[in-house]
């Protein structure tokens, strides 16, 4: 029998020379499958955008692209709004009750101090536009305002009067209710007023109801801290802004409702509605007692007799 001690044959020498070698090619193909150079991880196609990128028109919140307008109050449904990612059937293209109205003005004047009125965009409850036009200027434009107003010279070309647009923005706001950020502001631009009663500045009712402390909160702030949106990045946009300051009303819609009772605790009057008229011929009774006319004089106190009341007024 052949020892222990013996030498291996070279048959196996040869084996053994060739294990190795196999070995050794597989190793570095084995290191390279762990490293991030790999093939088949390179040639994967990066992952497409979610709808939480705004860039691709998505929601923030992953919802859809475009929502279906409706009177849902929901923050995803009011990003969509304020972000103009929403489909209008026909009927919601109506002006309705609600208006949103919002300017916005460009330099006149010595070194363009002046402000004047540009561009005039109101939507209505849903978010669809119900007015959106440019105003011709009167006097040479200084400063454009282009990366606040977003107004640009161009836009000038198919601008309308300020009276025919002042006469526009008064037929649709009559009778209706009218909601607005420091929208006195925007009233003053058009020179025109609208009843009290009938008007919701989210400035105003916003730091009424304790949810800020400040009067003058800007309208980018708001709509960031209360609808997770932000706007006025860069150029402005009126029609943007007038969706955002419906997105904030309508997020809080039944707490400043309770807080404006001037506006819900009626409805509005009918144009032809003749309640709370007097009537012609119509006398007001304690008027009457106070300062009676003569006919009446005579009858109270006697022919000829006079007494003029306690204020010396006849």
């Amino acid at each position: 029998m052949p020892s222990s001690s013996a030498l291996p044959s070279s048959n196996w020498l040869r084996l053994q020379k060739k294990i190795t070698n196999t070995t050794g090619k597989k190793r570095p193909f084995k290191r390279r499958k762990h490293t991030h150079e790999d093939p088949s991880e390179a040639s994967r196609a990066p992952p497409s955008r979610t709808h939480d990128d705004p860039a691709e028109g998505g929601s923030a919140d992953g919802g859809p692209s475009t929502y279906e307008a409706s009177a849902d109050n929901s923050l995803p449904a009011l990003r969509a709004l304020v972000e103009g990612r929403l489909e209008f059937s026909e009927k919601q293209r109506h002006p309705g009750k609600y208006l949103a109205l919002d300017c916005e003005m460009v330099g006149v004047g010595v070194d363009g101090s002046e402000s004047s009125l540009a561009r005039v965009s109101i939507v209505n409850f849903y978010g669809a536009v119900v007015l959106d036009e440019f105003v011709r200027q009167r006097e040479r434009v200084v400063d454009y305002r282009t990366q606040w107003s977003g107004v640009r010279p161009g836009d000038m070309v198919h601008a309308k009067s300020f009276e025919d647009i002042q006469k526009q923005v008064a037929d649709l706001l009559k009778d209706r209710i009218l909601v607005g950020h420091a929208v006195y502001n925007d009233l003053k631009a058009l020179l025109l007023s609208h009843p009290h009663p009938c008007t919701l500045d989210t400035q105003i009712l916003s730091y009424k109801s304790g949810l800020t402390k400040s009067k003058r909160i800007a309208l980018r702030t708001l709509v960031q801290d209360e609808v997770g949106v932000g706007i006025q990045g860069g150029e402005h946009s009126s029609v943007t802004d007038a969706r955002a300051t419906m997105a904030v009303y309508r997020l809080h819609k039944r707490s400043w409702d309770q807080i404006s009772p001037g506006v819900f605790a009626r409805s509005l009057p009918e144009p032809s509605s003749a309640k709370g008229k007097r009537k012609a011929g119509e006398l007001d009774e304690r008027r009457s007692r106070r300062y009676p006319r003569k006919s009446q004089r005579r009858r109270m106190w006697g022919k000829g007799a006079y007494r003029a009341p306690r204020d010396g007024r006849v």
